[in-house]
Parts: C-alpha cells; sequence; structure tokens
C-alpha cells in the first residue's frame, strides 16, 4: 500500500509536495486583442497543452519519474502576415528521493523539440531540467527551493525557484506557490472551487521554414481567476479561467543570441528584433484534470 501512495504522490511538476498528483492535464485558450505596437494590426493566440506524468516506484525511498508534455500556439508573428503554429514536445526523465521525514528532492530532466516543425532537425533539439528540494515545515505547510535551466535558440536561460505549499486545517484553502514561475490560491465549496493564479514562461522555437532561419522568443506572464467544478470526489476537474496574458513572441535571426538568461534579466543581449512588440491581451482558457487524491494526511507526510 505504501508503494502505491509513492506512486502517485511523485511527480515531474513544480508543485510536488501538495496531496494529490495531476497525472494528466488538458488545457485549451485564446487571447485577444494583442496588437503589434505602432501599427494598426493586431492577432489572436490560440494555445493548446497537453501533459501526462507516469511515477514509477523503485524503491520505497526512489520513484523514476517519466511522462511528457506538448504545446502549440498559432498566431501571426508580424502584421498581415500568415499565421504560424508553433510546436513543443518535451520528455520527462527524473528521480524523486526521500530523504528523511522531513527532507525530500526532485531531479527532472527535459530534453524537447520545439520549432515551427518543418523539418525537424538537431538544431530544434534543447536540454533542460530542473532541481526542487522540498522541507516540511508542518504537517499542512511545506517549503520547496530549487532551480531550473533549459538551453534555447536565445541561449541559456535560468531562474530560482523558491515557493510553499499551504493546505489549511478544514482543508478549503490551498496556496501552492513556485515563483517566479507559478502560484495558485482557492478556496473549495464543496463541488465548486473558486481560485486566483499565474504562470510564467519563457522559451523558443525554431522557423525551419523562414529563411534565412529565424527562431521565435516566447515570453508570457498569465494572471487568471477560475471557477473549477469537482466530479467524481475532486478525481476529475473542469476549470475555466479568464484572465490577462502579457505574452510576446520576439522573431531573431538564427544565431543572434545573449550570453545569459536569468529570471527576468539579460545580459549580454545585443541582439536586433525583426518584428514588433505584441501588446498583453484578455484571454479565456479551460482545463480539464485528473487529479490522483490522497486522502489520508498521515500517508502524504509520511512519503514526503
Amino acid at each position: 500500500m505504501k508503494k502505491l501512495i509513492l506512486f502517485f504522490l511523485f511527480c515531474t511538476t513544480l508543485s510536488t509536495a501538495q496531496n494529490y498528483v495531476d497525472l494528466l492535464r488538458i488545457g485549451y485558450g485564446e487571447s485577444f486583442n494583442n496588437s503589434f505596437e505602432g501599427t494598426n494590426s493586431e492577432t489572436s493566440i490560440t494555445s493548446f497543452d497537453a501533459s501526462i506524468t507516469i511515477p514509477l516506484p523503485l524503491t520505497e525511498k526512489y520513484t523514476f519519474i517519466t511522462g511528457a508534455d506538448f504545446s502549440l500556439n498559432n498566431l501571426q508573428l508580424f502584421p498581415e502576415a500568415s499565421f504560424t503554429s508553433l510546436y513543443s514536445t518535451t520528455l520527462k526523465v527524473g528521480l524523486a528521493t526521500t530523504h528523511s521525514d522531513v527532507w525530500s528532492s526532485t531531479l527532472v530532466l527535459l530534453p524537447k523539440i520545439a520549432s515551427d516543425y518543418s523539418g525537424v532537425s538537431s538544431e530544434d533539439f534543447f536540454l533542460g531540467g530542473f532541481a526542487v528540494f522540498k522541507f516540511k515545515k508542518k504537517e499542512n505547510l511545506i517549503y520547496r527551493f530549487g532551480a531550473y535551466g533549459s538551453t534555447e535558440a536565445f541561449g541559456f536561460f535560468a531562474t530560482p525557484i523558491i515557493g510553499w505549499y499551504y493546505l489549511s486545517p478544514n482543508e478549503r484553502f490551498e496556496m501552492d506557490v513556485s515563483m517566479p514561475i507559478s502560484a495558485d490560491v482557492n478556496y473549495a465549496l464543496g463541488g465548486v472551487t473558486v481560485g486566483v493564479d499565474y504562470f510564467g514562461i519563457g522559451r523558443s522555437f525554431n522557423i525551419d521554414s523562414n529563411l534565412p532561419k529565424t527562431y521565435v522568443q516566447q515570453g508570457a506572464l498569465e494572471f487568471s481567476g477560475y471557477v473549477q467544478g469537482n466530479v467524481l470526489q475532486k478525481s476529475v476537474l473542469l476549470r475555466a479561467k479568464i484572465g490577462y496574458a502579457s505574452s510576446d513572441f520576439e522573431v531573431y535571426e538564427d544565431g543572434d543570441t545573449y550570453d545569459l538568461g536569468l529570471s527576468a534579466f539579460r545580459f549580454g543581449d545585443d541582439r536586433t528584433r525583426l518584428n514588433p512588440e505584441l501588446s498583453g491581451g484578455a484571454f479565456l482558457k479551460f482545463e480539464a484534470i485528473y487529479r490522483f487524491n490522497i486522502k489520508k494526511k498521515e500517508s502524504i507526510l509520511d512519503s514526503q
């Protein structure tokens, strides 16, 4: 029974200290009226993402982690241009380790292929990963800290990770924070949960269909409120979100890179941008999540 609990507790997401694991997540969204700066043109941004996590217990101390993430963004990169589809497929391979009653860690490699998938080559391959360590301060409060890094078409990018997971004694109020990447604060009202969340991401895509070749650097900050329907004892979550997304897709010529990206800072960045800056816009998003809930707090805390 303990191995079964371990199987579902460890996952590759950065929020790996809570009393559940999302085994499958699917999302579809659209951001409206994103204007090109200095022009009268605008574009919509359609997104689709899917994630699957498969933890495999090796021993009571170690759990092997695998799975995959897929994302698609469809938008105009230039005013009045045709729509371009940007794809990213990421393999997740890692190890979760229980060091003691209060310390645990998750180490994950994230190799990916990211481009317009027009003639995929080795240049579309990037390697990333993260390490997160968790400290159980109390039965309902766990701190986490670590780092994420990735090679990208624009250079090497890294960011620290600092956060916590908190669940109120009545299990209604929940905070799941991993800054500067994500944050989720919500309150459960029986079959419905209301909350606010934040998500930030930086990544790149090669555009193999252009001559000369170019790449896209995506920088996105999403702030939203949501209403969530809890189905089948909260194992299936249906979430509707509305908010504001500051999403920019910068186009550069292949090989035009900077020295280092550290969180929100860029060092040695003298690149020449090829397209106008995009403004943010309102967005709607719908998510379906298959979640495994751990019912017994004692089992959760003993396994973390």
